[in-house]
C-alpha cells in the first residue's frame, strides 16, 4: 500500500500500531490503521446419485484443471448465498444446500474455504464463463491428477468417505502450503 485509501496521503508506513501486535499498514497524515484480512472462498460440492459435479478452469490460477464450484464471497451476502451464486455462474447449476461440509484455512495465501454439500435438484447445467466443461463424475471416473487445488481434493476426499459410511459430518482443516505437493502426489495416486 502507497497511498491511503481515507485521506489520499502517500505518509503510509509498515508498522504495528499502538496497541496492537502485529504490523499494519498506518498513515501518519490521518492515523487510520489499514487491516488486510483473510479472503472468504465459499463453493459447493454438488452431488447426484453417487457423482459429485467439477468444473473445468477457464481462468488463471490453474487454466484447464478441474475444480468444485467456488469462489471470492461478496459483500452483502451468506456465505450460502455466495456458494449458490459461484455454483450458478461457474456451472449454470442448481443446488439444493444440506450443510455447511468443508471449512479450511489456508494460512500462507490468506484464505478460508467454506463448502456446502447439495443435492443437484436437476442435470440442467453447463460451463459458465470462468469453465469451459462441466461434467458429473463417479469416484472412480475423477481426475485426481488433474485437480486444481489441494483444498478441493480434500473436500472430493471427505465426500467420498463420507458416503461409504453414509454419516456426513462437518470437515475442518488447516492446509500449509509445505503438504501441497504431498496432496497432490496423493490425488494421484488415486488414478
Amino acid at each position: 500500500m502507497i497511498y491511503c485509501s481515507h485521506c489520499g496521503s502517500d505518509a503510509v508506513e509498515w508498522k504495528v500500531p499502538a496497541d496492537d501486535n502485529r504490523p499494519r499498514h498506518c498513515c501518519n497524515s490521518c492515523g487510520m490503521v489499514h487491516y488486510i484480512n483473510p479472503r472468504v472462498i465459499v463453493g459447493t460440492l454438488p452431488y447426484l446419485d453417487d457423482k459429485v459435479l467439477l468444473c473445468k478452469r477457464a481462468i488463471e490460477p490453474r487454466k484447464g484443471y478441474w475444480t468444485l464450484p467456488a469462489g471470492f464471497m461478496e459483500n452483502g451476502e451468506s456465505s450460502e448465498e455466495g456458494a449458490l451464486r459461484e455454483t450458478r455462474e461457474e456451472a449454470h447449476a442448481n443446488v439444493a444446500i444440506d450443510d455447511l461440509y468443508c471449512v479450511h484455512d489456508i494460512p500462507e495465501i490468506n484464505q478460508v474455504y467454506l463448502m456446502y454439500l447439495g443435492r443437484l435438484t436437476d442435470t440442467d447445467f453447463g460451463p459458465g464463463p470462468e469453465s469451459t466443461e462441466v461434467e458429473l463424475f463417479s469416484e472412480e471416473e475423477i481426475p485426481w491428477a488433474e485437480m486444481a487445488f489441494p483444498v478441493m481434493v480434500e473436500n472430493l476426499r471427505a465426500y467420498f468417505e463420507d458416503r461409504k459410511s453414509g454419516n456426513y459430518r462437518l470437515h475442518r482443516g488447516v492446509i500449509y502450503k509445505k503438504d501441497w505437493e504431498k496432496l497432490r502426489a496423493r490425488s494421484r495416486d488415486k488414478e
